[in-house]
């Protein structure tokens, strides 16, 4: 089918979507009729309904969770595993369907979201094979005459809350691991993007057993608080910003339950005189640009080498002047998406306008547009002043900020000057060079010449206030697990 009919049919399925939630392995209506309207970014307009769930919804699938939970922990890794090797296969086989839901949903066009499902049934299927290899120290007897051994057990029942700018990619960071290590799953979407979630759990119907898998849709001071503090949740996993995180924190303190968080970023692409400037400017409108900056480790934040930074500016400059807007609802190719919502592209644009007062000068873009949509153009800033906000805030849009740097010290020391610590890049030819940056930046995955490559076999995971726990890799199912030291006495030669 054409990119067109896909989303149309898409948009279909999002009418028939009937405002539910996914609890016990179907969907049940919500304790309240109140419901919660879904925007398409696009065009401003109405794209569908949520249910707007309450306390009482989140009861319900908590006690679900819990129902499940006994039977689904005590299942072997590999048969867990196959559950979820068959969750990814259907995943692939609605490609099309959850990619259409998520240009719709967040704005992004439909290539890029097609990009994205092939990253979700790959994390599904290598958690799956990673929890049948879970290792612990050796048994022994570490203790004369009583043998030690580990048991690594599931932690119980997580709570997760996602964000809107990769809805099923970071529920699926969230889900894989979790329900690899046995534990059960009530997740949140975000409000402004409930519903590729929601079509992901319907899927699981049949596939994962009845309450392993359930959703609440629901504003976050309701629901979200009200699973921040349930007794009947073990652990709170959240992606999303810093102001989220110390909610959910606050909220998990009152049962001292575990805190999973992974949060903002400020990402410093560090670029030498010797850096190969036609790879950089391409990686930095794919991963400054892409989804419209909306990426906690976008490629915006620019420091670069004095020698090269008019040559820089100017080869950016002529390929973001390239590149093409566009409403994914009628299926155009473009590049740049718009943001979120109107609130959101105010916040970017007010960034902005505080930047030119800081100093900054606009080289490409920095003016809201008009027309129907939340788009915001491609921006360039240059003579970013260290310690301003724009040097040191998350901007989470379509805006390249550029600072230079004379001196290896003091490019180190303004790519530090952040209190995130996500993501950052170094660009240089020589390898020492980079070999000494990536062991002085304070950021959880540092690339050289390159930027945003993941791996699902590697670790995602920031410092400071990026937060603390791991996604990807066999890091996060320890993450979401629990040790128990087990002790037995041995006897004695010839006793009973």
């Amino acid at each position: 089918m054409t990119p067109e009919k896909i989303l149309a049919d898409a948009q279909r399925r999002i009418d028939d979507l009937a405002p539910a939630l996914y609890i016990g392995g179907g969907f049940v209506p919500s304790a309240s009729a109140e419901t919660i309207e879904v925007t398409n970014p696009g065009t401003g307009t109405r794209l569908g309904v949520a249910a707007n769930g309450t306390a009482a919804d989140v009861d319900a699938a908590v006690s679900a969770a819990r129902t499940a939970l006994p039977a689904w922990a005590r299942t072997t890794p590999g048969a867990r595993a196959e559950a979820l090797f068959r969750f990814a296969d259907v995943v692939d086989e609605h490609a099309e369907l959850l990619a259409a839901l998520e240009a719709l949903n967040v704005g992004k066009s439909y290539a890029y979201a097609t990009y994205e499902i092939p990253l979700i049934s790959d994390c599904f299927r290598f958690m799956a094979g990673a929890a049948r290899t879970a290792q612990a120290p050796a048994p022994g007897q570490y203790v004369a005459g009583q043998l030690s051994y580990i048991r690594r057990e599931p932690v119980g029942v997580i709570g997760a809350i996602t964000p809107w700018n990769f809805p099923l990619l970071m529920a699926a960071w969230k889900i894989a691991p979790a329900l690899a290590a046995g534990n059960t799953m009530v997740l949140k979407p975000s409000v402004l993007t409930p519903l590729s979630t929601l079509v992901l759990a319907g899927l699981a119907t049949g596939v994962l057993p009845d309450g392993v898998l359930n959703v609440v849709t629901g504003a976050g001071a309701t629901v979200g608080r009200a699973m921040s503090h349930h007794d009947g949740i073990d652990m709170m996993a959240l992606t999303g910003g810093v102001g989220s995180g110390r909610q959910v924190a606050a909220g998990a303190a009152t049962t001292v339950k575990r805190v999973h968080l992974e949060l903002g970023g400020k990402a410093p692409v560090v670029v030498f005189p010797d850096a190969d400037l036609d790879l950089l400017v391409q990686t930095l409108i794919a991963v400054g640009y892409g989804n419209a900056g909306q990426d906690c480790g976008a490629a915006t934040r620019v420091i670069c080498h004095e020698d090269v930074r008019d040559r820089l500016l100017e080869a950016l400059t002529a390929a973001a002047r390239q590149l093409r807007s566009g409403n994914a609802a009628a299926g155009e190719e473009f590049e740049l998406g718009p943001l979120i919502s109107g609130a959101h592209r105010s916040r970017v644009a007010a960034m902005v306008d505080r930047a030119r007062q800081d100093g900054a000068r606009v080289v490409l873009g920095g003016e809201m547009p008009g027309g129907p949509g939340f788009f915001y153009p491609a921006t360039i800033l240059a003579d970013v002043a260290p310690g301003t906000e724009m040097a040191r805030e998350e901007v989470f849009g379509p805006v390249i900020s550029v600072e230079t740097f004379a001196a290896e010290a003091e490019a180190l020391s303004k790519a530090n000057d952040v209190e995130y610590g996500l993501a950052a890049s170094v660009w240089t030819r020589d390898q020492a060079r980079a070999l000494r940056f990536t062991e002085e930046l304070a950021f959880g995955s540092v690339w050289v010449n390159s930027h945003l490559s993941f791996a699902s076999e590697m670790p995602w995971n920031g410092f400071g206030k990026s937060g603390y726990g791991r996604d990807n890799s066999a890091y996060a199912l320890d993450d979401y697990t629990r040790t128990k030291h087990v002790m037995l006495p041995i006897g004695t030669p010839g006793g009973s």
